[in-house]
């Protein structure tokens, strides 16, 4: 069948549309703050075998495991699969990623026949194990982390299994909540299969089939033909993650990217082996973090598609911290996520420079507060993250006060935190000094402290960058790292960046978060520059003069260009 540009087009816009109609419907409808403000979720469309067609602007990192749980879910099932059915797994050793993300997959049937899954993940405020939230970095077994569902059945034929739905509404903390947000998720893949039915009704089977593979190949095509502008070579590079919580780091992400004309073979051999902590990485979700650090670099006209994945080869050790025998603990797989989206894009900057940012404040941060108010004993768990700042770019700074590039996620506004749970938000802003300087700087990171109101709580932290601080590059300089502070205002008790520990009434907790890494040599940037970042307040005086080389006098607000000469002069001997 010849393939008509104008019907290509709309059918691709379309199944664009639909994705993000799905994406609205899970935030609109969603229960958990995690999910409705934090948007800490995803929504896609496959066809038949389980490919992905198009992908909402939600959590990319989520993305790229899809296809391994399709094929999870698809090896399950087979033939079994009726109009009416949804099927749910978190388990990440049977094609999750970690327990609180729970999948959701509706097949989607026209005429009786299987022709596609609206698929959507959504990350639950708790499944259970031994904190509340399942979400410890300091866990060691995947047994202590939740209840583990392989694929199984929620709905057959669109009756729903009670067994099922009492088994999860018995071991969560939050039973309500985690039932609103299946019935969020299964509300959004409602949507998806509308949608797609009507396509398939307007242009029919064997015409939407044949451009589902012209949509592949085109993803594909459009990839190759980026791919073949890179120069072929070898390209490594490592980043490293603190600790794990239990063992000294650092702990090496080695990233090497082989460029073979148009396809690319990604080896992380020489990182890590698997930890006693919870921030083991599951091989889908290395592959995911892998994908999205390419398509970083890749042109915006390329699709967000399975035909991308066409083009990449990944491996990584079994047995290491990227690709970990069962049962090593995953519940922080993020964090070692967004490290190898570091050192993939860190690998990159060799490749198409002008493409890659410095590295960001290393990925969200995890602080989570769980426990029971007043003597109704109801139980409260709040699971904030913070997203900070970009690295500086070949063209531009980064940018502070946003999600990192991987999560598409927000920051829980203060007044819906403060009105849900037991916890002031008693400072919420830039920290000041915290950019990587360079021609183009980084962002800011963020201050974030909470002081609990409750009586008693359990105090998760998951975050990093505190000993190894996010890179510069081309000459830009590194970020500052981040700190976690028990008590500010008193015994100041600086606490380690992965913990779980019991907090009472009053105790205060201050994240200083890490900003982003320069782009480019600090001292060529614009004078004028600096000193508008002076007067904001995002950089000191004394910063300005010690790592841009720029004097500004007290008092002044325009820079001294006379004693920034002769200061860079000297910086530069």
């Amino acid at each position: 069948m010849n393939i008509d540009p104008i019907t290509f087009a709309v059918i691709k816009n379309g199944l664009d549309t639909i994705v993000d109609d799905m994406a609205y419907t899970m935030m609109r409808t969603a229960r958990s703050p995690i999910v409705r403000d934090v948007l800490d979720y995803s929504a896609t469309i496959c066809d038949a075998q389980g490919r992905i067609l198009a992908q909402a602007k939600t959590v990319a990192l989520h993305l790229g495991a899809v296809p391994d749980a399709m094929v999870v879910v698809v090896a399950e099932y087979g033939d079994d699969l009726d109009p009416g059915d949804v099927i749910i797994l978190n388990d990440p050793y049977a094609g999750g990623m970690h327990l609180p993300d729970i999948f959701m997959f509706k097949p989607i049937f026209h005429n009786e026949i299987l022709q596609g899954f609206a698929v959507v993940i959504a990350h639950q405020s708790d499944v259970g194990g031994r904190v509340p939230g399942s979400n410890a970095s300091d866990s060691t077994e995947i047994f202590q982390e939740g209840l583990r569902i392989p694929p199984l059945k929620l709905y057959a034929k669109g009756k729903p299994d009670r067994s099922l739905f009492a088994l999860l509404r018995t071991n969560v903390r939050l039973p309500d909540m985690l039932l609103g947000d299946l019935a969020a998720q299964l509300a959004t893949c409602n949507v998806g299969e509308r949608a797609f039915v009507k396509l398939l009704d307007k242009y029919g089977v064997e015409t939407m089939g044949v451009y589902f593979n012209a949509l592949l190949d085109y993803g594909e095509r459009l990839t190759r033909a980026a791919i073949r502008e890179w120069p072929n070579g070898r390209y490594q590079f490592t980043d490293y993650i603190d600790d794990d919580g239990f063992d000294q780091g650092p702990i090496p992400i080695d990233c090497t990217i082989e460029v073979q004309d148009d396809h690319l073979v990604v080896d992380f051999e020489g990182s890590s082996p698997q930890v006693k902590g919870a921030i083991n990485c599951t091989l889908s979700y290395t592959k995911s973090s892998t994908y999205l650090g390419i398509r970083c670099a890749l042109g915006r006209e390329v699709p967000n598609n399975a035909g991308i994945y066409r083009c990449i080869d990944i491996t990584a050790p079994i047995g290491s911290i990227l690709n970990p025998r069962m049962p090593s603990a995953v519940a922080a797989r993020a964090l070692t996520g967004y490290r190898v989206v570091d050192a993939v894009l860190g690998a990159l900057a060799e490749i198409a420079p002008d493409r890659v940012m410095a590295a960001g404040e290393g990925g969200n941060t995890v602080v989570c507060f769980g426990g029971y108010e007043g003597d109704s004993a109801t139980p409260f768990i709040l699971v904030d993250m913070i997203n900070g700042a970009w690295g500086g770019r070949a063209s531009k700074d980064g940018i502070e006060g946003v999600t990192n590039p991987s999560q598409n996620m927000s920051n829980m506004p203060i007044e819906t935190l403060e009105s849900r749970y037991p916890i002031r938000v008693e400072t919420y802003g830039l920290r000041e000094d915290s950019c990587g300087p360079g021609e183009h700087r980084g962002g800011l990171g963020l201050v974030r402290q909470y002081r609990l109101l409750a009586d008693d709580a359990v105090l998760q932290l998951r975050a990093d960058r505190a000993k190894i601080p996010p890179y510069g590059l081309r000459g830009g300089g590194p970020a500052a790292p981040s700190r976690n502070i028990l008590d500010p205002d008193g015994r100041a008790e600086e606490v380690p960046s992965k913990i779980t520990r019991n907090v009472r009434k009053g105790d205060v907790i201050r994240h200083e978060q890490a900003g982003g890494g320069g782009y480019g040599d600090p001292l060529i940037r614009d004078p004028d520059l600096v000193a508008v970042d002076v007067a904001d307040e995002k950089i000191s005086r004394k910063f300005a003069e010690e790592n841009f080389g720029v004097v500004i006098q007290p008092g002044e607000a325009q820079p001294d260009l006379a004693a920034t000469e002769v200061c860079r002069a000297r910086l530069r001997s």
